[in-house]
């Protein structure tokens, strides 16, 4: 990963950072230095569709609506919405490699790679991706 490299953070990191649960020390300290350094520390669009379906399907339970839940994220000091464009979801139809099938976690992937982010997350299936070299992840 360049030093100069955003991070995304897929939707279980995302719900981590809000939530303040504890996080893999690397992706800690990768969050830590960018807030330092001032990188931008996106979150897809995709993840508040994917809030909505936990939350609606009673797999993850918020303290508030998932709309005010989703702009307490945005309103996180240096995390912005990553764009979903006609592109980058194209783009998620053609990822190189052996790709995940789920169609959220292929939009994530494409969108890392369309911002040369590096992808904090826990799922196994985005951390193999990236080791085959497809994208930069970072496990928490």
């Amino acid at each position: 990963m360049s030093e100069a490299a955003p991070l995304l953070l897929d939707t279980h990191a995302a719900i981590w950072a809000v939530e303040d649960q504890p996080i893999a020390t690397t992706a800690k300290e990768a969050i830590e230095d960018a807030y330092r350094t001032g990188r931008t520390i996106f979150v897809s669009t995709i993840t508040a569709w994917e809030i909505g379906l936990l939350v609606s399907r009673n797999r993850l339970g918020l303290s508030t609506t998932p709309e005010r839940w989703f702009e307490r994220l945005l309103a996180i000091d240096g995390v912005q919405l990553a764009g979903l464009s006609p592109d980058i979801l194209i783009a998620s139809s053609f990822l190189p490699g052996e790709p995940p099938r789920d169609p959220a976690d292929r939009i994530i992937l494409a969108t890392a790679r369309d911002l040369g982010a590096a992808l904090i997350t826990r799922d196994r299936l985005l951390l193999k991706y990236g080791e085959a070299g497809q994208v930069s992840t970072i496990a928490c």
